[in-house]
């Protein structure tokens, strides 16, 4: 029997996925970022619940401040974006691509009441609407 083709987000997004607190250094953020090969991650607190994100992008120039001063880059909370673009898992692939073509994150957190249950990329929804329309 043929493999249905994903339609939901659940379908398509990594549930262990690389997240961060608030009190993670930025050191730490950036050698986690590179390991699991993210453009950034959601930032979580104790119990899971979404609180912001926070990308190579944002914390690029701080960084780069850092080394040039040679003094400790400060942590995520300082940095990270509270408004945050995060979708259900019981979005529709085709629905969550359509919003992609008008912003601009390559990764969205995935939230079931309020706490983060995975992260969903681009990439995952080309992949998904490629084996949707092919079939495999």
């Amino acid at each position: 029997m043929p493999n249905k083709a994903p339609t939901i987000v659940r379908d398509i997004m990594s549930r262990d996925c690389y997240r961060v607190s608030g009190n993670t250094s930025v050191t730490t953020l950036v050698k986690g970022l590179a390991l699991h090969r993210l453009p950034g991650a959601p930032v979580v607190d104790g119990r899971d619940h979404l609180i912001g994100f926070i990308s190579e992008q944002d914390v690029l120039g701080k960084v780069l401040e850092s080394a040039y001063l040679n003094d400790e880059p400060p942590l995520v909370k300082e940095l990270m974006r509270h408004e945050v673009l995060a979708v259900s898992s019981t979005k529709s692939i085709t629905d969550l691509a359509q919003e992609m073509l008008g912003t601009k994150p390559k990764v969205y957190p995935v939230v079931e009441q309020e706490r983060l249950v995975g992260i969903v990329t681009r990439r995952d929804v080309l992949s998904a609407i490629l084996k949707m329309r092919t079939g495999n």
